[in-house]
Formats: structure tokens, C-alpha cells, sequence
């Protein structure tokens, strides 16, 4: 930990930008967090569904399945984006 009250002592400074590129995919993150949330919303609806009209499990399964995948899609897409903004960008 440098000190920063030393006179005569060069400091390290590390720069706002690189605090702001953290801070920026931080809150690219918390885009998994939406996700999350909206792939347990259809899977409570599932279960419901499914409990209510059990004969049409497979279908309501399929159904499921690809909204899911719909909701992940936009994790994924904020998780690239933290990513990029954490190690690519400079």
C-alpha cells in the first residue's frame, strides 16, 4: 500500500479509468442477475402448468426449454460484455 501523504516519494496511480472500466462491468453483470430471475419465473410457470395438466408435460417441458434459453441468451450477452470491458478493453 503506497503512502500517500509521503513527500518526496513518487506514488502509483493506477488511473480513473481503469476504476471506471470495472465499475462499467460490474454493472454489465448485473444483466445475469435479470436473467436469473426471468428463468425462475418460467420455471415456477412450468411447474404450475405441469401440476394443473400433467398430460401435457412434454409439451409444456419444450416450451420451457426454449424460453429459458431465450432468457439465457441475454446472461450470456452481459457476461461478454463484462468480460470485454475487465481484460480487453484499455
Amino acid at each position: 500500500m503506497p503512502n500517500l501523504f509521503a513527500e518526496g516519494q513518487a506514488t502509483t496511480d493506477i488511473g480513473i479509468g481503469v476504476g471506471l472500466k470495472y465499475l462499467g462491468a460490474g454493472v454489465a453483470a448485473i444483466g445475469v442477475l435479470g436473467a436469473g430471475i426471468g428463468q425462475g419465473i418460467v420455471g415456477q410457470g412450468a411447474c404450475l402448468a405441469i401440476g394443473r395438466n400433467p398430460e401435457m408435460a412434454s409439451k409444456i417441458t419444450s416450451t420451457m426449454i426454449i424460453a429459458a434459453g431465450i432468457a439465457e441468451s441475454g446472461a450470456i450477452y452481459a457476461l461478454v460484455i463484462a468480460v470485454l470491458l475487465a481484460f480487453v478493453v484499455n
